[in-house]
């Protein structure tokens, strides 16, 4: 190992992901924060940033961590017994866009090996707008919108893509896509995506997620072959009192069309007895029909196209502890042909929060791709 010390650059924006749970499909902008906090949401970016730092801890004596102050990396990396050089200060208790730039512009100017930053794609997005693309970079996930290809899949891989740049490895590098949705249309429905330009970022498929692809209109019939096989399958059952919980996207919405059902594209609906008894629930509302519902739960997911997140991205809605109730043999993960064939072989992935849920989970997992079709497809949380 080398004498000098690998030096990170942490920085976490603590507010990342606030809005996946309330369902508000984003985290951005002061009122949507308050109103987040105020149903009780708890942010988890600083305890995503601890997984992958605890992840790290082989490595304690070759890392040494420059960091921004308090919530935004200091506190959590000398909670995991990083040493520490706190970079620039705070200017008020509530953090902002602002402070991510700022401080990302001061790590830089250190002379960090690697940036590493928490957050989503507004984290992204002030991150390349601070330091462009001339500095090694890598987002560890923690936001609602995951469209950029700046991320890696989960907290952990974070960690096994840093171990090696620790290690002095041979570590390919890329600048990858930053993009970001207007959360304003988002909540309407629409899906905006802009490109922003590209950071540089250790570029190990296994680990890093790829950007999103949106879908196309040759994607409806495959669609509803796919709607058709779970609606004959829920004629053909005894159990009406089955509780369907529908994740976003227009693979699962399909399942509603077909059946005369108003759902929501980008939010999770609740369907019993043929009847939507609850549109785009946040998760409080989904806990309480859990606990109340006495009969089989299954949940219908897709994956994002072109990244294989069928867990942790768009849907945190459904949190680790749902998962744990729902179960993973009631899971339906639902994804046509030619999204599955983007993946070009690397797996789906999953990144719930919980990496002993994540880790029980992983393995072949069945996906229906058409009219009474399946396949057997890999799923993994990256910490293989």
């Amino acid at each position: 190992m080398n004498n000098t010390p690998f030096r990170i650059g942490l920085l976490i924006n603590p507010l990342a992901g606030l809005g996946g749970p309330s369902a508000l499909k984003g985290s951005d902008g002061k009122a949507i924060v308050a109103q987040a906090l105020a149903a009780g949401t708890v942010a988890l970016a600083q305890q995503r940033a601890a997984v992958a730092l605890q992840a790290l801890s082989d490595y304690l004596p070759d890392i040494h961590c420059y960091c921004a102050p308090g919530p935004m990396g200091a506190d959590v990396a000398r909670a995991c017994g990083f040493d520490v050089s706190i970079v620039g200060e705070l200017t008020s208790n509530t953090t902002s866009a602002t402070d991510t730039k700022r401080l990302a512009g001061a790590l830089v100017a250190t002379g960090i090996d690697c940036l590493v930053f928490v957050g989503g794609d507004g984290t992204a997005r002030d991150i390349y707008h601070a330091i462009g693309s001339g500095q090694l970079a890598l987002g560890i996930p923690a936001g609602v919108k995951m469209h950029s290809g700046v991320y890696a899949i989960s907290p952990q891989a974070a960690a096994r893509v840093l171990g090696s740049l620790v290690r002095g490895e041979p570590v390919s590098v890329s600048l990858c896509e930053v993009r970001d949705i207007d959360e304003y249309a988002l909540r309407d429905g629409r899906i905006l995506s802009q490109y922003y330009g590209e950071l540089l970022v250790p570029n190990d498929n296994r680990y890093v997620q790829q950007v999103k692809n949106s879908g196309r209109l040759s994607e409806v019939s495959c669609q509803e072959d796919i709607a058709a096989t779970l609606i004959d399958a829920l004629d053909a059952t005894t159990e009406t009192e089955t509780l369907y919980v529908v994740g976003p996207g227009t693979t699962t919405l399909a399942f509603l069309v077909l059946q005369g059902l108003e759902g929501t594209l980008l939010g999770v609906d609740l369907v019993r007895n043929g009847q939507c008894i609850a549109c785009d629930v946040d998760a409080h509302t989904l806990g309480a029909h859990l606990t109340e519902h006495t009969g089989a739960v299954v949940a219908l997911i897709t994956a994002t196209g072109g990244q294989g997140h069928i867990i942790g991205r768009g849907n945190q809605q459904i949190t680790a502890a749902h998962w744990h109730t729902i179960g993973r043999e009631n899971l339906r993960v639902l994804i046509t042909p030619s999204k599955l064939g983007e993946l070009a072989g690397r797996p789906l992935l999953m990144d719930s929060g919980d990496p002993l849920l994540d880790r029980q989970w992983s393995g072949l997992i069945p996906v229906l791709t058409g009219y009474q079709q399946s396949v057997m497809y890999p799923l993994s949380c990256g910490d293989e």
